[in-house]
């Protein structure tokens, strides 16, 4: 079973109980992580990169989890909520175009590139799931 802070998740990635907020989604959670990651890894790209790739990588990765807070604060509002998972979606598609361009310009490894894309892809799923039942966020 999936945990969140130690509690049981559905299969939303929700708490079993009402979330108290954003930070309670497990795909939110994911996000932020794989934001972080690319923080951390961005910092040893060359020093010409800084206001290019490592500019583009870092905003759109922290997009994600950016525009799930946004769209969960806004849930009472089903389209504004979709639209902004929608959104979301988007940036982690973006996020991995620049992943592989940080890969072919060898700044990131085979594998933690393999790593950052099989998690976005996950967030990918998750918001997928999210946009299809919304229903499941804003009652």
């Amino acid at each position: 079973m999936i945990e969140a802070r130690g509690e049981p998740l559905a299969e939303s990635g929700i708490p079993k109980r009402e979330a108290r907020g954003y930070r309670d989604l497990k795909v939110y959670q994911l996000a932020y992580r794989l934001a972080m990651d690319i923080f951390k890894a961005s910092k040893t790209f060359l020093q010409d990169e800084r206001y290019s790739l490592t500019s583009q990588i870092r905003r759109a990765s922290r997009s994600v989890a950016a525009n799930i807070a946004e769209g969960y604060r806004k849930r009472q509002y089903p389209n504004m909520f979709v639209s902004k998972l929608a959104d979301s979606d988007a940036e982690a598609t973006e996020t991995l175009v620049w992943l592989d361009f940080a890969r072919d310009c060898e700044y990131l490894s085979q594998e933690h590139h393999r790593e950052l894309t099989a998690g976005y892809e996950e967030v990918g799923r998750m918001l997928n799931g999210m946009i299809r039942h919304p229903e499941r966020f804003t009652s």
